[in-house]
């Protein structure tokens, strides 16, 4: 019996079991290796701190999002000796592969910063990027009377994006809905030269924030912070003070990776752009948070990556040449607040543009522009993720960017 072993159960892992247990030839086997018992839609993160408290909407037994064909393994990876083929568990139980799915995400490392977890996490320094933080977040923003909250992306690549922003949005609505918005500073720090990576969309989204009266300080390299003086620097020696720090720490992906020698210095694995195959090792496949594509880390790309990682999966077990067709294809609903959200969809080679989505003239959703449609589309994506998403069943939206309904506005076209 043949072995196909995915390593991680996120989304991309989730949706790349899914699907490949309805093509695998009956004398292929498959295995999911995941140490978490409960499936988490990541999404729901950034409403919590603003006083929803449905987090339970937000969790699903692992169990229920796999298929019945699937084997799930649940352990954690030490190693993967990619010359024996062979996956190696914690307890050093091994499992020998015969293709192998690296899915195993992002993570955050607040200790990258000096001073992060020095008496003040949890306390006046907060990550909404896990449920346990998120909570406590939600704790702190409660209790937050005025002050001045800092919000630092401290470098990229990072999940979403675009989640920063949104979290900065949500806090502008949220302390205004309490009447304390003029008690409050809010400071936008980033390492980008913008609000965005990508010029169009970064000019627009930092017109939001002037907006909403939120100052920006670009081009910061967090450092370190001062936990007990409460003041976030720079390597260029620049202070930022705040009353309420919220990170988004480094990101990298799982401590095996380095151990295996599988990825570069922030363990994502180098990755064949358009055939999502490993470049060192032809039976290995990466999906997801987990590779160093130049892509957005985001549950679209897992979503439009699985369709063709599936087929390339399929075409190996075939004897047949890769498909080359990922285009980095990603979009994403961008929470402005007040019921409103912008959206975005963009690739490889195109920025994000303004225009209709997913068809030309009749939409329903806005490219690049505050809507309650997009904010609804925002909401009904967490029924659409478990239920269309995770099991992967078709949706009526490709892989692959169209440039219809998209165009470039002449005001900003020198953004």
């Amino acid at each position: 019996m043949k072995q196909l072993i995915v390593l991680g159960a996120g989304t991309g892992g989730t949706m790349v079991a899914n699907r490949m247990s309805r093509h695998l030839p009956s004398d292929w086997s498959l295995t999911v290796v995941e140490p978490e018992g409960q499936h988490l839609y990541q999404p729901g993160l950034l409403f919590l701190p603003f006083g929803a408290h449905d987090e339970a909407r937000d969790l699903r037994d692992r169990k229920k999002t796999l298929h019945h064909g699937v084997a799930w393994k649940r352990a954690s990876v030490k190693l993967v000796d990619t010359d024996a083929k062979t996956v190696v568990l914690a307890g050093d139980e091994k499992l020998p592969y015969d293709l192998l799915v690296i899915a195993t995400g992002a993570g955050i490392h607040p200790e990258e910063t000096g001073g992060v977890l020095d008496g003040e996490w949890k306390k006046s320094i907060h990550t909404f990027y896990t449920l346990e933080g998120t909570l406590a977040l939600r704790d702190a923003l409660a209790a937050f009377k005025g002050g001045r909250l800092v919000v630092n992306l401290v470098e990229m690549p990072i999940k979403c994006p675009p989640a920063p922003l949104e979290f900065t949005f949500h806090a502008d609505a949220y302390f205004r809905d309490r009447g304390i918005r003029n008690d409050v500073e809010l400071v936008y720090v980033t390492p980008l030269d913008g609000a965005f990576t990508r010029p169009i969309a970064s000019k627009m989204l930092g017109g939001i924030l002037e907006e909403k009266g939120v100052h920006v300080e670009s081009e910061f390299a967090a450092s370190e912070v001062d936990a007990e003086a409460r003041i976030l620097r720079s390597y260029d020696e620049r202070e930022v003070p705040y009353d309420l720090l919220v990170t988004i720490p480094t990101h990298m992906g799982a401590p095996y990776i380095e151990a295996s020698g599988l990825g570069d210095e922030l363990n994502f694995v180098p990755t064949h752009e358009n055939s999502l195959v490993s470049k060192a090792h032809d039976d290995i496949f990466v999906i997801g948070d987990a590779s160093n594509l130049p892509a957005s880390k985001a549950g679209s790309v897992a979503h439009f990556e699985s369709e063709v990682l599936v087929e390339n999966l399929r075409r190996t077990i075939q004897g047949r040449s890769l498909a080359e067709t990922f285009d980095g294809h990603s979009n994403c609903f961008i929470e402005s607040g007040h019921g409103k959200a912008l959206l975005i969809d963009f690739n490889y080679d195109t920025e994000p543009l303004p225009g209709k989505y997913p068809y030309p003239v009749i939409g329903p959703l806005s490219l690049l522009a505050e809507t309650r449609m997009n904010h609804f589309g925002k909401l009904a994506f967490r029924f659409i993720y478990w239920n269309m998403l995770l099991p992967g069943r078709p949706l009526p939206v490709s892989n692959r960017m169209s440039m219809a309904g998209k165009y470039r506005p002449k005001d900003l076209a020198s953004a």
